[in-house]
């Protein structure tokens, strides 16, 4: 592991101040099998859905798509890396929302069957060819190592500003560290 991945994930746990906006909590299964991180996120425990008043959804998914909303945002913030976004906050500034929602959806499915749910479905395009501007126009360039970084740190901040308990985060972190060589297309 580089110095820049160790110091990103060491700031990760010890930088981040936990503010409880979203409750997100822990909690022990009673059976005997192993607890996944989509359970540790809350799990399949059904909570309203605040995006679409009378429907019910996973508590795991809830959290995890209330940070990636929340990370997409800030990554649109980051003049570090929000360049590889053009056709995304073009779009959202002229009042147009189908990319926003498409990336929210892929991103949370991608997300949440990383972490073991078992509801979803990752339809998406493959790592390699979604971050590859020669298979997917909607990103502009090619990612590279430090901008993954930022990109990791965007998505840390997001969890740690929506409650997300630094274990958890750290394990986030890993799981995308995960497919860092499917994204760099160097």
């Amino acid at each position: 592991m580089n110095t820049r991945k160790i110091t990103v994930l060491f700031s990760m746990i010890t930088g981040l101040v936990l503010v409880s906006v979203l409750s997100i909590s822990c909690h022990k299964s009673s059976s005997n099998a192993p607890q996944t991180l989509y359970d540790s996120l809350g799990g399949t425990t059904m909570v309203n859905d605040p995006a679409n008043s009378g429907t019910q959804i996973e508590k795991g998914y809830l959290g995890i798509r209330t940070v990636v909303d929340s990370a997409i945002f800030i990554i649109a913030a980051d003049t570090a890396i929000n360049s590889y976004f053009k056709v995304l906050i073009g779009e959202v500034t002229s009042g147009n929302l189908s990319g926003y929602q498409k990336l929210s959806a892929n991103l949370s499915n991608f997300v949440a069957v990383a972490t073991g749910a078992k509801d979803y479905t990752y339809t998406g395009l493959s790592m390699q060819n979604a971050h590859n501007p020669s298979t997917n126009p909607r990103i502009n360039g090619v990612v590279m190592s430090d901008d993954f970084n930022e990109f990791v740190k965007d998505v840390a901040t997001s969890a740690a500003n929506n409650g997300v308990p630094a274990n958890l985060i750290t394990s986030l972190g890993n799981l995308l560290y995960s497919v860092e060589a499917q994204v760099i297309n160097q």
